[in-house]
């Protein structure tokens, strides 16, 4: 294979490690920058010329152009999804959060171009759909793209992929503070100093360019809000409350959608058409409801702002939320736009459409907050205050409930308001929202849609891969141990010839007795007059230590040492707790997280390369031999299995076995059958019955 110029380069210079990717963090901030401004252009010449041409065309149409435009978009938006990069379908975001996880955070260049295309085509036409998730996207592919070409590690490319995260927050809501947090908070899921400067770069390079073409303004012009009282806060509690219900309606429609579209045995090709047909029926049907007048050909003709004079539900609706956030909206088109936003953009991104949630969210919020303000001030206007207040705070408590992202909603709000005034609302119902959602429904919004396919996310990693590895797989066997009743010095001796930072602390009978640190030990040596001749290990060790078995999965060790932030357990055998078999720390559960990377991807390679498991008549079956059963002390060809039943696998004491006619099973031994269904429960009773 032809080597890679760039990263020949690289090999060559060997540039100081923090220089090059800070060179590289303001490369892909700039070019998201840049990106982020030719998108938001070209959703604004898509728009101008959709809808003005229908409007000319088809004058007679009237409102109902505002059905077939999205319907137009749709119908040129999902070929670029089906045929260029099905990545691009919907928002984008758990996308790049599943190539962090599980690729190293390899994402196909392509993706950006489709993403750009398709998302640009969807909200242009007036799909109910934000551009902070494709930007998010395709700032992602750059660093990912960047990483790849480079041949950098998988920190390294992932570390980037954050940048371009970051980056494209930052241009596209003028929000650089809130596009780093959003990088941290959502996507990296810990705090890395190194890693967190590369990311910053990355933001206010993105925000540097954006300014240069867009102006330096914040996104809304509000009035400055203040609480009139303390008790007000009161008030952004209960919207807090009802923003985390509100926010977890949203998620469970969105992937009520989405769960509908992907079982319609449908093409790809078309379902964004359809979603966008419904979309167009429920836009006419706002406009006559609320009775709401939008421009008319002469207005076009005379270059009227075309963003304004669009339903509501339609696109990412920032017009509307400034409108909102100055006060005076009327309170039944707010109610009704709690309920019809999320609908409409479910309709858009659950049909397989492209385009982000962020907006969206925010949009919700902002109804929410101002339909709630309203109330508030009818009720109790002194108290209360100006109900443009509770849609500001409400657009984060929305979001924040959404996303699981209290920081980011506090600051994305901040960013785009420029006013401090009101943080102590925003962060009480921010984290209000956040805890209660999480509560009701575990996933986020960009969870959820991973959930599906089996990843399940934990401090940034998946879950069913740590499920996935057992202990006795990556435990140090054997591990260095010390006695109870030998001295400090000797203690201090082995800490001292081995490096090591704990030991497990043995009885005079060689079992289990405790355990003991190398903090224990310093805490011993700052004591005054202390011997370490006279005082044993057992003075210093912590009796009946958290042990984990051998048998149980990563996740298990995790979950016990999360708690107290332990750095080791041992591993001990479940016929004695107190023999130890091993020793379990950190470092073997990175390890085991990389095995368990491989072994999925694996698997998953295996089921799109066979078609056993998805036939109609086939299935396999698993179960556990006792003592005493009919298959024990057997080989296969003693059994008279079948002829359509294959005994595929056999695992004793975590060994995997492939069995073959004269093996003999023992009991322990777990048995995989593959074969026809209807033969599979009388072949598993063959296996368990009694002595014949």
């Amino acid at each position: 294979m032809k080597r890679n110029p760039f990263g020949a380069l690289l090999d060559k210079t060997t540039p100081p490690e923090g220089l090059l990717l800070l060179t590289l963090s303001v490369i892909i901030g700039g070019s998201t920058g840049l990106a982020a401004v030719a998108f938001i252009h070209l959703i604004a010449i898509i728009q101008n010329r959709s809808y003005t041409t229908v409007h000319f065309l088809f004058p007679h149409l009237g409102i109902w152009s505002y059905a077939l435009v999205p319907i137009g978009g749709a119908l040129l938006a999902g070929p670029v999804i089906a045929w260029f990069a099905r990545e691009a379908k919907g928002h984008g975001v758990p996308e790049v959060m599943q190539a962090l996880v599980m690729s190293g955070g390899r994402i196909r260049p392509r993706v950006a171009i489709a993403k750009i295309v398709a998302s640009a085509l969807c909200i242009g036409t007036g799909g109910s759909a934000g551009r902070e998730g494709p930007i998010v996207q395709v700032g992602a592919t750059l660093g990912s793209s960047v990483g790849q070409i480079l041949h950098l590690s998988d920190d390294r490319i992932k570390n980037l992929v954050a940048c371009g995260a970051a980056a494209g927050i930052a241009a596209t809501f003028n929000a650089p503070i809130a596009g780093v947090a959003f990088a941290i908070e959502v996507l990296m899921c810990e705090l890395k100093v190194r890693a967190f400067g590369n990311v910053v770069i990355a933001a206010v390079s993105a925000a540097v360019v954006s300014q240069m073409y867009l102006g330096d303004r914040p996104a809304f012009t509000v009035p400055s809000y203040t609480m009139e009282s303390p008790l007000t806060i009161f008030f952004y509690l209960l919207l807090g409350l009802v923003a985390a219900l509100v926010g977890v309606a949203f998620i469970r429609m969105l992937s009520w959608f989405e769960d509908v579209f992907d079982n319609w045995n449908f093409p790809l090709l078309w379902k964004p058409a359809v979603g966008a047909l419904f979309l167009g029926l429920l836009g006419v049907f706002y406009i006559n409801f609320t009775n709401t007048s939008f421009s008319n050909p002469t207005e076009f003709q005379l270059g009227m702002p075309l963003i304004e004079n669009i339903p509501h539900v339609y696109g990412p609706g920032f017009t509307f939320i400034e409108e909102v956030l100055h006060g005076g909206t009327d309170f039944w088109i707010l109610a009704l736009l709690v309920l019809l936003k999320p609908l409409a953009t479910s309709l858009t991104l659950g049909s397989g459409n492209s385009g982000g949630v962020f907006a969206p969210s925010l949009f919700i919020g902002a109804m929410l907050g101002g339909a709630m303000g309203e109330l508030f001030f009818a009720w109790q206007p002194e108290l209360a205050g100006p109900p443009g207040a509770y849609a500001l705070v409400g657009m984060a408590a929305v979001f924040a409930a959404c996303a699981r992202a209290p920081l980011t909603a506090m600051l994305i709000v901040f960013e785009m308001s420029n006013d401090y005034a009101l943080i102590l609302p925003l962060m009480l119902t921010a984290v209000t929202a956040t805890y209660l959602a999480q509560y009701l429904h575990p996933e986020s919004i960009y969870t959820v849609k991973l959930v599906k396919r089996g990843i399940r996310f934990d401090q940034g990693r998946d879950k069913d891969i740590m499920q996935g590895v057992q202990v006795r797989e990556v435990m140090l066997r054997s591990p260095l141990t010390i006695y109870k009743n030998q001295s400090l010095a000797e203690l201090y001796q082995r800490f001292q010839e081995t490096n090591l930072l704990g030991f497990p602390v043995l009885d005079e009978n060689d079992e289990l007795w405790g355990i003991v640190t190398l903090q224990d030990m310093e805490r011993a040596l700052s004591a005054e007059a202390v011997n370490l001749r006279t005082l044993k290990v057992e003075d210093l060790a912590t009796v009946d230590p958290l042990t984990v078995f051998s048998d149980e999965p990563i996740y298990t060790a995790i979950q016990k040492m999360a708690p107290r932030d332990l750095a080791r357990l041992p591993v001990v055998s479940r016929k004695s707790k107190n023999k130890l078999l091993g020793l379990i720390s950190r470092s073997d559960i990175l390890r085991a997280y990389d095995v368990g990377i491989v072994r999925k991807q694996r698997g998953q390679l295996l089921e799109e390369q066979t078609t056993l498991r998805r036939e109609q008549y086939n299935d396999f079956t698993e179960f556990r031999l006792k003592a005493g059963a009919y298959a024990v002390g057997k080989n296969i060809k003693e059994l008279h299995l079948p002829g359509s039943i294959n005994v595929v696998s056999l695992d004793r004491e975590g060994v995997l076995h492939i069995p073959h006619g004269t093996t003999s099973f023992a009991a322990g031994d777990i048995v995989t059958l593959f074969g026809r269904k209807n033969l599979l429960k009388s072949s598993e009773k063959l296996f368990l019955s009694g002595k014949k």
